[in-house]
């Protein structure tokens, strides 16, 4: 299992390296206006190149990747050029939002999606046919799309929920529940919609395979088939959707916060990259290109222990 954890650990480096490194590249060639937006229209030439030197970015490219990472090595990412507050505080008040968001909405889609996908696989009949034809409508519609709706119907023809986020510093249980209803159900029936439909299709293999039916044969409970053999084969293909899913929930998130007000990383993703605050951009990109990695090395982790033949992939 060591040798399996440290290439995945390896493999994760590399990653993250070529992701910042490329986003840097890309944001090199963006920031020849940023002088200009931060001193305002009034600002002459001279004032403008004065900045661009403060602001390092007249450094050849080089240069200045180096110092980006030598810092970055330390967990100094630097802060806003335009309000001066460090990346990590503006992250640490801003991850917590984004992160309830995107882990309570993955956990109860891993739930849910798993007890509709044994459902309509162990069931069939009305069952799995309802479940095909709920996971193709919700397939259908992208999540952006529903929380449009869900705004429309809960927020401004009943107004049951506020227009904008009521999270806070130091705010309650309260507010984040409130708050984050709409959104996380936005992303729930899209997510639970293509996961269910990968559990139905991983069960359904694994049921036709011929241990089951010598499990079955040998008179042992059909309880005790599904939750200790059938599901446990079958939770790696439901664990590789999960991650994906929960890849695209990051870029999805980014929408979600701007329909629902939410006060999370996407929004603030969203500010940096209009006005070229490159600090805060990075800073965006290393944390979440870091729980990406993180969350890949536990599934794979949790695949490598449910089959072993992955561990010498």
């Amino acid at each position: 299992m060591l040798p399996f954890l440290l290439r995945r650990l390896a493999s994760g480096v590399v990653v993250l390296a070529a992701v910042l490194c490329l986003t840097f590249l890309l944001l090199f060639f963006s920031t020849d206006d940023v002088a200009a937006n931060i001193l305002g229209e009034q600002a002459t030439p001279d004032q403008i190149v004065a900045k661009n030197a403060e602001l390092g970015l007249d450094r050849p490219l080089l240069e200045r990747l180096v110092d980006w990472w030598a810092a970055a090595l330390t967990g100094d990412f630097g802060a806003s050029w335009f309000n001066g507050q460090t990346v990590v505080a503006a992250l640490a008040t801003r991850l917590p939002v984004t992160l309830t968001l995107v882990l309570l909405s993955i956990v109860l889609i891993g739930v849910i999606a798993t007890a509709l996908g044994m459902t309509a696989a162990v069931r069939r009949g009305r069952a799995d046919r309802a479940v095909q034809i709920g996971a193709a409508i919700g397939d259908a519609l992208p999540s952006f799309l529903i929380g449009l709706l869900l705004v429309g119907l809960f927020v401004v023809t009943l107004p049951w929920f506020p227009a904008v986020s009521t999270i806070a510093p130091g705010a309650g249980i309260g507010p984040w529940v409130v708050s984050l209803t709409l959104p996380m159900t936005a992303l729930l029936i899209n997510g639970v919609a293509a996961s269910a439909q990968q559990v139905r299709g991983a069960v359904l293999t694994q049921l036709s395979r011929d241990h089951v039916r010598t499990l079955r044969s040998r008179g042992l409970p059909e309880r005790e088939i599904l939750v200790r053999h059938v599901l446990r084969s079958a939770a790696p293909a439901g664990l590789t959707v999960l991650s994906l899913q929960f890849i695209g929930m990051l870029s999805a998130v980014v929408v979600m916060e701007q329909v629902f007000a939410l006060p999370g990383v996407g929004t603030l993703a969203v500010q940096a990259t209009t006005t070229g605050d490159l600090p805060l951009v990075m800073g965006v990109v290393a944390y979440t290109t870091v729980i990406v990695v993180v969350v890949n090395l536990l599934v794979d982790l949790a695949n490598g222990w449910l089959n072993p033949k992955v561990r010498v992939a």
